[in-house]
C-alpha cells in the first residue's frame, strides 16, 4: 500500500548507501523505506543500520537518518538470523519441559547457544524433540515483535513467569526502559534486532549439550547449555555439518593418540606435552628445517634459560601488564625467580652484553625458546592451548633507516616457511595504533608505514585492523587457512618501541652518540605446539613425505621373503630414508591396512617375484599401486620428495 505522504507537517531526510536521499513522513518504518527503494530487498534484508545502530525492519524513523540494509548473507545478518533461532529454541524448550528457567542465548561464531536452568538434565534424545518442536514454531511464521516497557513493569512481567535470571539482568540495566521481544506467546528480554518472523528460519541443527556456570563464574549455579547452528539454506547447513564431521576425524588429539605422536598426562600436569618418538621425529625435522633456513637468512641462533629473576619481568613490563598469565615466583637463595613467559628480555640481555655500533646492525637473534604461561584448565585444549610451549621466536635490532627492508625480509621469509609446509591460503591483517600506547606518534607513523610498504611491495592483499596493535607498536598478523577453511592465528611481525626504551637499549651512531634501535618481534609459526596442531589436522595425519616419521615400510608376502625384506630395509636406512619392516606371519592385506592406518606414505611389497627380479612394488597410503621398480629407482624417487618445497 502507498506510504509516502508529503503533505504531513514533519518530513525527514533518509540518505541511502549510494549517497542519494529522499524525504519521508516521520514515523515511516524502515521496511517501508526499503520497499520504496527496491521491493526485492525485502527478500534478503533482515534488519537495517540506522545512524550506526542496528534495528528491526519495523523500526519507525523519526529523524534525519542514514540507512544501510543488512542482508542475511552479511556477518551482521547471519548473527541476527542465528540469534533469532536461539529465541525459537528457547520457546521450544519452555513449552516442552516444565520448570525450566531461561538465561541468555547469544549468537556465536558458527552458531548460537542458550543457557537453561532445568531441574532435569537434557539428553541427545531431547535435542531431537526440541528440533521437531522448533519446526512447528517456524511453520507458524509468527512475527518477532519488539516492545519497550519500564524496568518496573519488566521486573513484574518476568517475576510473574518465575524468570529470576532475567530479573537479575534487568536490575543491572542503567536505562529506565528495557526492550522485550515476543513471538507466538514467548517473551524474552533482548536488545534485538531480530528477523521479521520465525518463518525466515530455513535450516538449523542443534549440535550439543554442555554445562556452563551462570555468567561464567564458578561460584554460581551450573546451567545447561544447548548449542546449535543455523544457515539461510539447507545446502550451507549441510556443508557446515560435513566440515564439522570432517573436523572430528581430523581432531589432533585423536590423531595424536592413534599415530602415537604425543600425550598429555594428568600425572605430569594439564597443558604440558610429552612428545613420543614419532612425534619427536616430526618436531625435530621441523626444527632442523627452521634452523637451516634461519642461518641462510643471516640469523644467529641463541639459547636462553627457562627461569629468570622477577626484576627482569618488572623492567620489561610483563609483570605489570600480564601478571595474570605469569606463574608465582620461587625463592632461590632469597631472590624471587619465575619461569619465563617470553624470550624478549633475554635477547636484549645478549644484545647488551657488549657495545654495539651502527655498523653491527641489523642484529637478528632467533631461538626455539620454551616459555610457560598460566592458562586456566577450562581453556586448555590439546596442543592448541597449553601451559608450556616452544616459540619460534626472533628479535631484530635495527636502525630506523633499516626498518622497511627488515620488515619486507621477514614477511618474505614468513611466507616461504608457510608455503614450505603446504600453506598458501591465508588472511593478512595490519593492526594499527590503539588508544593506549607508548612511544611517539612520529615513530608509530614510521612503523605503520613500514609495515604497509612491505605488504604493498610484495603485492599481498591485506586488511586494516584499526586500533588492534599492541601497546608497544603496530603489527602484521597472518592467519592461515586449513583444508576445511578454518583460519588460525599463526605468524606475527611486531614493531616495538617499548622494550628498547625500558632497557635503555642503544647503539653508537655515525655521530659517535648513543641512539635507540627499533626492535622487531617476529614468529613465523607461532609456537611449535600450535603449529603442529593445525598442521596435523590440515593433513589429517598424512604428513608430507619429508616430514613423515616413517616414510616407507617393507611388507613381506610370506616368511620366505624375510631375508630380502631385511636387505631392502637396510638399504633404505643407509640412504637416510626413515623405514620400518614388517615380517610378521600375517596376511598381506592385513599388513597393508595397518600401514595405511599409520599414514605411512609408501608400502614396499616384496614377494617371490620381487625377490627374483630384485625390485620392490610400491603402494601409496591412498591405495594406489605404482609400477615395480628397482630399489635404487625408489630411493631416488623418495629422495626427490624428501625436500621441502614451497607451495603456491
Amino acid at each position: 500500500m502507498p506510504f509516502v505522504i508529503f503533505t504531513m507537517a514533519h518530513a525527514i531526510k533518509i540518505t541511502f548507501p549510494d549517497g542519494r536521499y529522499k524525504e519521508y513522513a516521520a514515523g515511516t518504518t524502515a521496511e517501508a523505506v526499503l520497499k520504496d527503494i527496491d521491493k526485492g530487498l525485502l527478500k534478503s534484508v533482515v534488519a537495517v543500520q540506522i545512524n550506526e545502530r542496528c534495528v528491526d525492519l519495523s523500526f519507525s524513523l523519526n529523524e534525519d537518518s542514514v540507512i544501510k540494509p543488512i542482508a542475511i548473507d552479511l556477518k551482521e545478518g547471519l548473527e541476527i538470523y542465528r540469534h533469532s533461532t536461539s529465541h525459537v529454541m528457547a520457546q521450544a524448550v519452555k513449552e516442552l519441559f516444565d520448570g525450566v528457567k531461561v538465561t541468555i542465548g547469544p549468537s556465536i561464531e558458527d552458531g548460537f547457544y542458550y543457557d537453561f536452568d532445568s531441574p532435569n538434565p537434557f539428553t541427545p534424545e531431547d535435542l531431537k524433540r526440541i528440533e521437531k518442536h522448533m519446526l512447528d514454531i517456524i511453520k507458524k511464521n509468527k512475527p518477532f515483535e519488539r516492545a519497550e516497557i519500564s524496568k518496573k513493569d519488566a521486573l513484574k512481567l518476568f517475576g510473574d513467569m518465575g524468570e529470576i535470571y532475567k530479573q537479575e539482568l534487568i536490575n543491572e540495566i542503567p536505562e529506565e526502559k528495557v526492550s522485550i521481544y515476543k513471538q507466538d506467546g514467548f517473551v524474552d528480554l533482548c536488545r534485538g534486532p531480530h528477523l521479521p518472523s520465525t518463518g525466515w528460519i530455513k535450516a538449523f541443527k542443534l549440535t550439543g549439550i554442555a554445562g556452563a556456570y551462570w555468567r561464567g563464574d564458578q561460584k554460581n549455579k551450573m546451567l545447561q547449555r544447548i548449542y546449535g547452528t543455523a544457515f539461510p539454506t539447507k545446502q550451507e547447513l549441510d556443508e557446515y555439518l560435513y566440515k564439522v564431521e570432517e573436523a572430528k576425524k581430523r581432531d589432533h588429539r585423536k590423531l595424536g593418540k592413534e599415530l602415537d605422536l604425543f600425550s598429555i598426562s594428568d600425572d605430569v600436569g594439564a597443558g604440558l606435552v610429552c612428545w613420543h618418538p614419532k612425534g619427536a621425529v616430526v618436531r625435530s625435522l621441523i626444527e632442523d628445517f627452521w634452523k637451516k633456513e634461519h642461518y641462510k637468512h643471516d640469523y644467529q641462533i641463541i639459547y636462553t634459560p627457562h627461569i629468570a629473576k622477577v626484576d627482569l619481568w618488572k623492567t620489561s613490563g610483563h609483570w605489570e601488564f600480564y601478571r595474570g598469565n605469569l606463574y608465582s615466583p620461587m625463592d632461590i637463595e632469597g631472590q624471587d625467580f619465575i619461569v619465563k613467559p617470553m624470550n624478549c628480555p633475554f635477547h636484549i640481555q645478549i644484545y647488551q652484553s657488549q657495545l654495539r655500533s651502527y655498523r653491527d646492525l641489523p642484529i637478528r637473534y632467533a631461538e626455539l625458546g620454551t616459555v610457560y604461561r598460566f592458562e586456566r584448565s577450562g581453556v586448555l585444549h590439546g596442543l592448541m592451548r597449553v601451559r608450556g610451549f616452544t616459540q619460534d621466536d626472533a628479535h631484530i635490532f635495527c636502525r630506523p633507516n633499516q626498518l622497511e627492508d627488515e620488515i619486507e625480509g621477514v614477511l618474505n621469509f614468513t611466507l616461504y616457511i608457510l608455503r614450505s609446509f603446504g600453506f598458501n591460503n591465508y588472511d593478512i591483517y595490519l593492526s594499527t595504533r590503539p588508544e593506549k600506547f607508548v612511544g611517539t606518534l612520529d615513530n608509530w607513523t614510521k612503523a605503520e608505514n613500514a609495515l604497509r610498504y612491505a605488504l604493498e611491495k610484495t603485492g599481498l592483499k591485506f586488511q586494516i585492523d584499526p586500533g588492534e596493535g599492541v601497546f608497544y607498536g603496530p603489527k602484521i598478523d597472518i592467519k592461515i587457512k586449513d583444508v576445511l577453511g578454518r583460519a588460525w592465528q599463526c605468524s606475527t611481525i611486531q614493531v616495538d618501541f617499548n622494550l628498547p626504551q625500558r632497557f635503555n637499549v642503544a647503539y653508537r651512531g655515525e655521530d659517535g652518540k648513543g641512539h635507540q634501535p627499533i626492535m622487531i618481534h617476529r614468529a613465523l609459526m607461532g609456537s611449535l605446539e600450535r603449529f603442529f596442531f593445525f598442521f596435523l589436522e590440515h593433513y589429517a595425519g598424512a604428513f608430507l613425505v619429508w616430514l613423515a616419521p616413517v616414510q616407507a615400510i617393507v611388507l613381506t608376502v610370506t616368511e620366505k621373503n624375510n631375508k630380502y625384506a631385511q636387505e631392502v630395509f637396510d638399504a633404505l636406512r643407509k640412504q637416510d630414508i626413515r623405514a620400518e619392516v614388517d615380517i610378521r606371519n600375517e596376511k598381506l592385506g592385513f599388513k597393508v591396512r595397518e600401514a595405511q592406518l599409520k599414514k605411512i606414505p609408501y608400502m614396499l611389497v616384496v614377494g617371490d617375484k620381487e625377490e627374483e627380479k630384485q625390485v620392490v612394488a610400491p603402494r601409496t597410503r591412498s591405495g594406489s599401486t605404482l609400477e615395480p621398480m628397482s630399489l635404487e629407482d625408489f630411493i631416488r624417487f623418495v629422495g626427490e620428495e624428501n625436500k621441502p618445497r614451497p607451495v603456491g
